[in-house]
């Protein structure tokens, strides 16, 4: 069976002018002209259209598009990758969508998102470098300490850290608004489930160092601040309710 342009326009839900483009570059060319001038495509034109309309929708350029498939990859592996492709990108625009959720909800209240609540969802390591970049500067000025190098950060592991993070502090917040106190069975809990996450994602930390840390975001303003700003008295929460889990 054959189509006209009207009918694949139609099918494909783009435009006449469109498929005049892709025939002109030779992105997509008819398998026949009619003798009243049609272009004319079939089966093999429509199957090559799909791959490019799914090569366009992960915002692949026409020429490099026509490269590809002039390259006479099979059709199996063409849609093969570009499943992957697109279940990559769905997989990050779902943590995008979460991180403006909780941005819009912090915004709403008029409160400050913490740092690391707005990692999530992060695709390569510029975006993370520049993210981390202001706590950087402030850690290698005040400490002389180079963190965060860029050879070592490993995108989808920061970004699993980084929804663990979100969850601990939001977790902790909340047992701090609802006047829980430190040495409850929920909140040591909590702590414990933390420092087991850290351990089993390569963070290897002690309870007594994980308290020690704690201290520190205590006495250090940069990041004193940063927890205060989600909560009033966290930092101090999060340092004795450590503590008193390293003492037990």
């Amino acid at each position: 069976m054959l189509y006209t342009v009207k009918d694949i326009a139609s099918l494909a839900n783009i435009t006449i002018k469109t498929l005049y483009h892709y025939h002109k570059i030779g992105l997509l060319v008819p398998c026949k002209i009619s003798e009243a001038g049609y272009r004319l495509y079939g089966r093999k034109e429509l199957e090559r259209l799909q791959e490019i309309l799914f090569y366009r929708e992960l915002d692949f350029p026409l020429k490099e598009i026509k490269q590809i498939l002039d390259g006479n990859p099979d059709r199996l592996s063409i849609l093969s990758n570009q499943k992957n492709l697109l279940q990559a990108r769905i997989k990050r625009m779902e943590k995008l969508v979460q991180t403006i959720d909780q941005s819009i909800q912090y915004t709403a209240k008029g409160e400050i998102m913490d740092q690391s609540n707005m990692f999530n969802g992060f695709r390569n390591k510029k975006e993370w470098n520049e993210a981390l970049s202001e706590q950087k500067k402030y850690l290698k000025e005040t400490y002389n300490y180079d963190g965060f190098e860029e050879n070592s950060i490993q995108v989808e592991k920061m970004n699993e850290q980084a929804i663990e993070a979100k969850h601990f502090m939001e977790t902790l917040a909340k047992a701090l608004k609802d006047g829980l106190k430190f040495d409850t069975t929920e909140v040591q809990t909590l702590i414990e489930q933390h420092i087991r996450f850290l351990n089993k994602h390569g963070h290897l930390i002690a309870a007594k160092d994980f308290a020690a840390q704690a201290r520190f975001f205590l006495q250090d303003d940069f990041h004193r601040n940063m927890l205060e700003s989600q909560q009033t008295g966290l930092s101090y929460y999060l340092c004795i309710a450590a503590e008193e889990y390293a003492a037990n």
